[in-house]
């Protein structure tokens, strides 16, 4: 997150968080945290002596269901802490900075208004100088996650978390400025324009805000590698808000996905003469990328090969308001797995995410929260204005807040927002003119990244409203048996009509207590057993078809971690969807999990499926090894078993094993080299 205009040194940080004021450089702009001091207590408490409860931000009140049902609160809330302007504020601009608020906020100084922002996954941001007094003034903030149909989302298979759930700043500035309210952007958009091998063309375009228009401004901007050595610089002199400087850069490190994620820092100085006035620094990565119809997605002229997970914002105890370490972990584990990208469904995420898959090299999926009723009743769109306005409102936000992200690949329209098949979704108003509508929102923001969209019912509704289009698909887990997968996205790549197909979201339940032995697969839509062992061989059934179709431009599993849902019962815990690969936690990878680092990752393992199937009462079964070694060795009881080489999905299986009564030690090993890579795991037989 370094170098983000709203990201702070780590010494900084610590300040601010104190309400301490901090002026490295009173001639550029200074952002000071308003994580502390806030207080907050329903809106419904109207005694003038009702306890307001101190909380830090980001802050959610609903972060779990409540307990017993697959409720959650939905209301308002009022959030106020003191905001102290002191006096070496006095000449400058204030602004207010909110990077997410869930899901309306109406934001008030010393109880007069100041605005209200609609939608609680993109930032908003107002300029409060006039509003103010120097010494301490009262920033209130009425937050409501209450259901809107105004408000994206009005469906979606997830919980709304209300609150001030990201963080949020005071940025001070020079009367004249790089402009942080423009739909809360950094006020700095880096157009790729012509990027190749050989060459990056890029123009800079920054948007000023000008209190004092006046000969001697001009605006300074320089590249730089990602060792601070300086690449090109180019001074314009202001003539207007508008400020577009082309650049060229002669053999660019281009950003290359996990194999090579080059950033390059781009910094941004307003100058009146010689004196600094305003700095932004973004980093970014250059980069050229193409969709096939037949052959998949192509970076920099190379194939790469989209697989990974859709990932939602929620932990556990926190919702949706995370902490750096919360995404960092996140992090780790999508990067231990070995996946290439990620959908950020359904909404866009918060910044450090966007940050961290920028520096790690993962492709991004990112859209805007029109999302359906996942295959319940009701609908996920409505022909209101006020449903439209809110979604031309959040696409331009995210569009412009983050523009300047190499990993962001894609720009997502919507998910599971259903036309009629006829048989089992209620039809609404057709969504598809408004579809198309945003389709070319996008494509007049930026035309350098295509349009996706995500259906699960039939495809020719939807061709020629982007440019990709992908499938919610659960082969094997609600009806369908995993091999019927092969001849679905067979028919849908002939009838596509060249519009590129991929795969959305694909993906089982699984409970890490409930287990099966032999393994029965039927209908478990409404059941309260998900087995693991069925969530395994799910996943194992579809990526069989995947790994044979290079025409398949993305592979998104669903789900990354186990999310509360509010429509969801079924299952071992009410109120969840567990079709995550880790538990919500982020204690327990699945066996799914390790089936795909076995075939995403190259590192050396060996994992023992089955493994919390502890207690037995079947004396004979299968011994499953997920593992990317050329050869492993089971043994049982210290007795070996035998040897053996995995297939083409990096399975190694050994049949109709005999278990003895009571305890049994199974161990697997195989050799790296002349490193030796084992797994153990102890299974109880009972007995008849």
């Amino acid at each position: 997150m370094k170098n983000k205009i709203l990201t702070l040194c780590l010494v900084c940080l610590s300040l601010f968080g104190n309400g301490v004021n901090v002026w490295a450089d009173p001639s550029s702009r200074t952002v000071l945290s308003l994580a502390q001091k806030w207080e907050c207590r329903p809106i419904s408490t109207v005694n003038k002596k009702a306890a307001f409860v101190p909380v830090t931000i980001p802050h959610t009140w609903n972060a779990d269901p409540v307990n017993g049902t697959t409720l959650y609160e939905r209301q308002t809330m009022v959030y106020q802490r003191p905001l102290e302007i002191t006096s070496e504020m006095e000449g400058k601009r204030l602004f207010l900075y909110f990077e997410g608020v869930n899901s309306v906020a109406q934001v008030f100084l010393n109880r007069r208004t100041v605005g209200e922002h609609l939608g609680g996954y993109t930032a908003f941001c107002y300029e409060i100088t006039d509003q103010v007094k120097v010494g301490k003034n009262l920033l209130e903030v009425w937050v409501s996650n209450a259901y809107r149909t105004d408000v994206l989302p009005i469906s979606g298979d997830f919980n709304v978390n209300g609150g001030i759930h990201r963080p949020c700043h005071l940025i001070v500035t020079e009367e004249n400025c790089i402009n942080p309210a423009f739909y809360a952007s950094p006020g700095v958009l880096i157009h790729q324009e012509n990027i190749s091998d050989s060459q990056a063309e890029i123009r800079v375009e920054t948007l000023l805000s000008l209190k004092n228009k006046k000969s001697g401004l001009k605006l300074k901007t320089t590249i730089t590698d990602a060792n601070g050595k300086e690449v090109i610089s180019k001074e314009t002199q202001i003539v207007d808000s508008v400020v577009n400087q082309p650049l060229k850069i002669d053999r660019p490190q281009l950003w290359d996905g996990k194999k090579n994620p080059y950033l390059y820092n781009v910094v941004v100085e307003l100058y009146d003469g010689t004196i600094l006035k305003d700095k932004v620094v973004q980093r970014t990565g250059f980069r050229y990328f193409k969709v096939d119809p037949d052959k998949g997605f192509f970076l920099n002229g190379k194939y790469l090969n989209l697989y990974g997970f859709c990932r939602h914002e929620d932990v556990v105890g926190r919702g949706s308001a995370l902490l750096p370490e919360d995404y960092r972990m996140d992090m780790e584990l999508i990067k231990e797995v070995g996946a290439t990208a990620m959908r950020l469904a359904h909404y866009p995420h918060a910044e450090p995410m966007y940050d961290l898959s920028d520096e790690n090299g993962i492709v991004l999926w990112t859209e805007i929260p029109m999302c359906g009723p996942g295959g319940q009743s009701y609908t996920g769109y409505v022909a209101t204005e006020g449903y439209k306005n809110n979604a031309r409102q959040t696409l331009k936000e995210l569009v412009y807040q983050k523009f300047n992200h190499p990993s962001i690949c894609f720009w997502g329209i919507c998910n599971e927002i259903l036309v009629s098949d006829g048989k089992k979704f209620e039809e609404y108003d057709n969504p598809i003119p408004f579809i198309k509508e945003l389709n070319g929102m996008y494509k007049s923001l930026d035309s350098s990244r295509p349009t996706a969209l995500a259906t699960c019912v039939d495809q020719s509704y939807y061709l020629g409203a982007s440019d990709l289009i992908a499938w919610n698909k659960y082969f094997g887990w609600y009806k369908d048996a995993a091999p019927s997968v092969s001849k679905f996205f067979d028919d849908c790549y002939k009838s596509a009509n060249g519009v590129p197909v991929g795969v959305s979201e694909y993906g089982a339940g699984a409970s890490i207590n409930q287990h099966q032995w032999p393994l029965l697969m039927e209908d478990r839509a409404d059941g309260r057993f998900h087995p693991e062992e069925a969530q395994a061989y799910c996943h194992e059934g579809n990526w069989e078809a995947f790994v044979k179709r290079p025409f398949l431009w993305s592979k998104f599993i669903w789900v990354f971690a186990d999310f509360p849902s509010y429509m969801r019962m079924e299952g071992e815990v009410e109120g969840y969807n567990d079709k995550g690969l880790i538990t919500r936690d982020r204690k327990t990878k699945k066996d799914a999990f390790y089936f795909y680092k076995a075939n995403w990752n190259p590192e050396p393992m060996v994992y023992i499926t089955s493994r919390r199937f502890i207690k037995r009462t079947n004396a004979v079964t299968d011994i499953k090894v997920y593992t990317n070694l050329r050869e492993v060795t089971l043994y049982l009881n210290d007795k070996k078993v035998g040897t053996m080489k995995p297939d083409e999905l990096k399975r190694a299986v050994w049949k109709d094993v005999q278990l003895t009564e009571g305890r049994n030690t199974v161990r697997v090993e195989g050799k790296n080299g002349n490193k030796l890579v084992t797994d153990n795991s102890v299974w109880v037989y009972l007995g008849k």
